[in-house]
């Protein structure tokens, strides 16, 4: 069996911790997106961003909201790792 780079697998745990921690700003934006902190390594923020699994705005945003194909992807992941999701 192959063994995943480090680089994937802390992309692919980013991207679940953003998943698991997200929150809703329906009322301040209207659109109810699912949002996340970027306090994480913004190396793989940028790269999230740039395959549009995120989007961060403004560099100087504090949050990212999280797209649709960024939470199956997040979702997919959580089957990869037996990880349950939310109830």
């Amino acid at each position: 069996m192959e063994k995943t780079t480090s680089e994937k697998v802390m992309k692919e745990l980013t991207m679940i911790l953003m998943y698991l921690s997200r929150f809703n700003e329906g009322s301040r934006f209207g659109s109810g997106m699912d949002m996340a902190w970027k306090g994480y390594d913004f190396d793989i923020i940028n790269e999230l961003d740039e395959e549009d699994y995120i989007r961060q705005g403004s560099h100087r945003s504090k949050s990212v909201v999280i797209t649709e194909e960024g939470i199956r992807l997040a979702q997919n992941l959580l089957n990869k790792y037996n990880i349950k999701d939310w109830e």
